[in-house]
């Protein structure tokens, strides 16, 4: 009786000291679909750290950026784990905002694609762990085009993308000829011009940082993207950010649609979309001018420098973009569910490389390069967004501009125009130009 006790009290000694010892992790993260799968698979993590907590914040894209920007810039300590892209890890590890990672001797950093890396590096050092990468490409219903008698080339112009997506709709019936970006944000509909514009020869600044936006470049793109959607877009565009195009191409709304890699999975599942059997897939368009409307972009993992909890925040860190993960989504929801864009080894293992969307992804985000973006020189880097702080504001300005010139509100000369003004006080204001 009396060992008995001993050890009923020595299991209670050790419960109690897990439970004194125990951390809560606040993750904040965005609302997509390979998140929202981390946050349901995270049961496995906490089964192998029954000392750690997981608190979930999760978000929509513009308001994840809005609350992780004023939490990490004032050190608030309100997340332990912030989802961040490749425009911020930069810029935020050289302010010392966030910790440089350490991962398990399991976790094989080298076997993560180069640019990707890269991208999430400082000096040497990553200080955030990709979760996902992407590029963009074009996806489109091929028994549409059949219908219309098109062939989509692999690497379409746009002149040959704005002719198919007019020959294709059909709003008798609600199948718009293409959905792409409106809502206004830097992340959101501006991802997509910026890219667009930089394969019609537009760059954001000149060597000599003075804004570019009323150049014919720029007069090009948006004359071209407004008159398109106008044309052969769904009503209410200027409201559509990804989830939304998602969802109405999902819903065989879209005979196009020209958006994030990442989206590869989602349009092809026969339990999410209605077109999933007819779904093909190509690369982002150019105008023939040497650089394609794709981008770079990898949505990622950070500790903020404010956590109280660095090292369980980076044992999760570990465990949620591990080759383990990615062998758990696909042991629980097959190859096709794997968070993509990020190792070498995924694309390598035959049972993922068969997935129709598996080659264009790769292929997509191998031809980005972010350190030369456009077809004229430019003092930064970065293709759908320029590396600087502020351009976070700078961006979404802009993006509210040509929302309007979406919606009929200004035209495009003057959604220009002011677009060109905005930029440029804000720049001498930043000191870059008198």
């Amino acid at each position: 009786m009396r060992i008995k006790t001993l050890f009923a009290a020595t299991c209670m000694l050790l419960l109690s000291g897990i439970t004194a010892n125990a951390v809560t992790l606040t993750i904040a993260t965005v609302n997509n679909g390979d998140m929202i799968r981390m946050q349901k698979l995270s049961g496995d993590f906490t089964a192998q750290h029954p000392d750690i907590k997981l608190d979930w914040v999760t978000m929509e894209e513009n308001i994840l950026r809005q609350k992780v920007t004023q939490d990490v810039a004032v050190k608030g300590g309100q997340y332990d784990i912030m989802t961040i892209g490749t425009y911020e890890v930069p810029i935020w590890a050289k302010q010392h905002w966030l910790l440089p990672l350490k991962f398990s001797a399991a976790y094989d950093v080298d076997d993560i694609l180069p640019a990707i890396r890269e991208g999430l590096s400082y000096k040497g050092e990553m200080f955030a762990a990709p979760f996902y990468g992407e590029s963009s490409m074009v996806m489109y219903r091929k028994d549409l085009f059949k219908k219309a008698g098109l062939t989509m080339p692999e690497a379409p112009t746009w002149d040959f993308i704005g002719k198919a997506a007019r020959k294709i709709t059909d709003k008798k019936d609600e199948v718009y000829g293409i959905c792409l970006r409106g809502k206004a944000g830097w992340g959101e509909n501006m991802a997509f011009i910026d890219a667009m514009a930089n394969s019609f020869g537009a760059r954001w600044f000149d060597m000599k940082w003075q804004p570019q936006l009323n150049t014919p470049q720029w007069k090009k793109t948006l004359d071209f993207y407004v008159k398109l959607m106008k044309d052969a877009g769904p009503p209410g565009a200027s409201s559509n950010g990804f989830n939304e195009n998602l969802a109405l191409f999902q819903s065989g709304k879209c005979g196009m649609w020209i958006d994030a890699t990442v989206a590869g999975s989602f349009v092809t599942n026969p339990k999410e979309s209605k077109v999933a059997n007819e779904v093909g897939f190509a690369l982002a368009p150019d105008n023939g001018l040497g650089k394609r409307s794709n981008w770079l972009w990898a949505w990622s993992l950070a500790v903020p420098a404010s956590t109280k909890h660095a090292k369980a925040a980076m044992e999760f860190i570990d465990w949620a973009t591990s080759k383990g993960y990615l062998k758990l989504v696909a042991s629980k929801e097959g190859w096709a569910n794997v968070p993509p864009g990020t190792r070498k080894s995924l694309y390598e293992n035959p049972e993922y490389a068969k997935l129709p969307f598996a080659k264009m992804t790769l292929k997509s985000i191998k031809a980005a390069d972010p350190t030369h973006p456009t077809v004229q020189p430019v003092p930064y880097v970065g293709i759908q967004f320029v590396a600087i702080p502020e351009f976070q504001g700078i961006g979404t300005a802009v993006g509210q501009q040509f929302a309007a010139a979406l919606t009929g509100q200004f035209s495009v000369d003057q959604a220009l125009k002011n677009a060109q003004m905005l930029t440029k006080r804000e720049m001498q204001k930043s000191g870059y130009i008198k």
